[in-house]
């Protein structure tokens, strides 16, 4: 499965911060916003990612993320000039998607759960057709809103109802099969201009090839659009940090773990960032992974 990571737009709601920046190279707490996405797809598995920003904007991406070998990861970039829909994204990607299903998600989405990647992973083999997530809210007319029977299939979706029949949000994770493509070509843009993710989701559905999981309590999917959301979100993960002594979406532990790369890289990378407490924390984390080996090939003798 190829992954993309839709980090375009202007960020107009967070103005006047960025003026001068991304909005997904903003930091939530400690790390740059694109790495809580980017794990996302990292423990699904995923290593082919492609990075659609705006052309001002890419040169940082590129700066921050390189070419992803450092991670056991392979990265490209592609623009998005002006913000057409989240579903252009299949558009400019689809020579990067090739003939294999995708997993899209947004920039801007913070996701942390127990258990979230044996989730992920358990999926993946499974997509045919779409399979999208749902997180439950207060306030489910401000989204587009998905309903599923029992079985997870979904049977209805609406976008910001006034009487919505469900509470589950749609989230900004979407895995699809291949036909997402030609689905995507097929688009016509809505009455704001845009190739609206909504309408692709509608067509899975119509093909009755749609399926909702419901991430349920004791997940968190978080908001980063204005000033108050992004300082929300940046305290939970300092919370959940401070509480577990663990780092949320630390991108080098998670690659370490998923074994695209070895201790001794990851100590490496941790190297790098020791003025930090997060590079100190990578270090400890790879010397605890290589110390770990060390016993078990000990107890293997």
């Amino acid at each position: 499965m190829k992954g993309i990571i839709l980090a375009g737009g202007n960020g107009t709601r967070l103005r006047p911060i960025t003026l001068g920046i991304s909005k997904q190279l903003l930091p939530v707490y400690d790390k740059p916003m694109i790495y809580y996405p980017l794990s996302v797809l990292m423990l699904a598995g995923i290593r082919d990612i492609l990075v659609i920003s705006t052309p001002a904007d890419l040169p940082q991406f590129r700066r921050l993320l390189g070419d992803g070998s450092r991670l056991g990861l392979s990265f490209s970039y592609a623009e998005q000039p002006r913000p057409r829909g989240l579903a252009e994204a299949f558009l400019i990607g689809e020579e990067h998607v090739g003939d294999d299903p995708v997993a899209l998600v947004l920039g801007d989405n913070v996701f942390h759960g127990p258990r979230f990647a044996e989730v992920l992973r358990s999926r993946l083999p499974h997509t045919d057709g779409c399979l999208l997530f749902g997180y439950p809210v207060s306030d489910p007319g401000r989204y587009g809103v998905g309903e599923a029977d029992e079985r997870g299939r979904l049977i209805s979706l609406e976008e910001k109802p006034a009487r919505p029949r469900s509470n589950r949000a749609i989230t900004g994770l979407y895995l699809y099969d291949n036909d997402v493509l030609s689905i995507a070509r097929g688009l016509r843009p809505s009455e704001r201009g845009e190739l609206e993710i909504t309408d692709v989701n509608r067509e899975y559905l119509r093909r009755g090839k749609a399926r909702l999981v419901d991430l349920g309590k004791g997940f968190a999917w978080l908001d980063t659009g204005t000033h108050e959301s992004l300082l929300a979100a940046s305290h939970y993960i300092q919370t959940i940090e401070r509480r577990q002594g663990v780092r949320v979406a630390c991108v080098e532990e998670v690659a370490l773990r998923m074994g695209f790369i070895d201790a001794g890289q990851c100590h490496r990378l941790g190297e790098e960032l020791s003025t930090s407490e997060y590079g100190r924390y990578v270090m400890e984390v790879a010397e605890t992974y290589r110390n770990a080996e060390v016993r078990d090939s000990v107890t293997a003798l």
